[in-house]
């Protein structure tokens, strides 16, 4: 009994501590700050401001709901973290499900582990923590990843050993970023995973990278299957010639018109695109229907 009291009248003595307006605590070097960085106060709910660095954009809301129950039954186990901006103000570092979950259940106050940093380190401390977190999209990491190396001026090198990954697996996640966006939210929302992105960066034009994320989506393809599809394609590519490319490209153009016109019709061409479409007909009738297939006539 006698610790919980002592607790709590450390809690008090840093909350008084952080608001004297006479001892105004803004940096490590100022007076008290040994007292306050390190250690937990209660805080109250409004006087804690959103992270604009916060790298979770999609925060679900039945999660949400599920947190904020489990607080109301357990409380919250683990301090959200936020630093000192100015008197009774303070901006949260990480920790935005507790503390959306806490205005939900309209709690006053949150236990909260106070730092002291800049701008450029709140930053920092607010992608690292949070890409440590494994219910980040991957998306959402390769994003905190970029932003890291452009806001901090890190090298993929420095950033590996910031977050504690292999430079090849900080790497992978970038790569994702040169999706088509569409298949970015694809991964976003968990109809890719990334084992699957990571196939499609393999196919450098964006209306293939298209056709092949609906191929997955619609067939459910593996990550293995899809690899297979991407390998397939890059060797048809390789194995034909720009003459077999135009020749290709005649022959779908024919059978496309012989499926609309109804006739048996050639197309010829040269490596310039330049030719010819004969459209044969054995008799007035069939040249009137032809013409009204080609004017769109009813």
């Amino acid at each position: 009994m006698a610790k919980k009291n002592k607790k709590r009248v450390l809690g008090r003595g840093l909350s008084a501590l952080l608001d004297d307006p006479d001892r105004e605590i803004q940096s490590i070097s100022d007076s008290g700050s040994d007292k306050v960085v390190g250690n937990i106060i209660n805080l109250e709910v409004n006087k804690i401001g959103v992270n604009p660095y916060q790298p979770r954009t999609n925060f679900n809301e039945e999660a949400i709901m599920e947190l904020a129950e489990s607080i109301r039954s357990l409380g919250i186990i683990q301090p959200v973290t936020v630093r000192k901006l100015s008197r009774n103000q303070y901006q949260l570092v990480s920790g935005e499900r507790r503390l959306r979950a806490a205005k939900y259940l309209k709690l006053e106050t949150l236990p909260a582990f106070v730092r002291i940093a800049n701008d450029q380190e709140t930053l920092e401390m607010a992608l690292v923590e949070n890409i440590q977190r494994r219910d980040l999209d991957p998306i959402e990491i390769a994003l905190s990843y970029q932003r890291l190396i452009d806001d901090i001026q890190l090298t993929q090198n420095q950033l590996s050993q910031r977050v504690g990954k292999k430079r090849s697996t900080v790497a992978n996640y970038m790569r994702l970023l040169k999706l088509d966006p569409i298949i970015q939210t694809g991964i976003r929302d968990g109809f890719l995973s990334m084992g699957h992105g990571r196939a499609l960066i393999n196919i450098e034009d964006s209306d293939q990278q298209l056709e092949i994320y609906e191929k997955v989506i619609s067939k459910s393809l593996s990550v293995r299957a899809t690899e297979l599809l991407v390998n397939n394609l890059k060797k048809v590519k390789t194995n034909k010639s720009p003459q077999s490319y135009q020749a290709e490209i005649f022959k779908q153009a024919t059978e496309q018109l012989r499926g609309y016109i109804g006739t048996a019709i050639t197309i010829k061409g040269n490596e310039k695109g330049k030719g010819n479409i004969n459209v044969p007909f054995d008799s007035y009738k069939t040249l009137q229907k032809i013409l009204k297939k080609i004017m769109r006539e009813d």
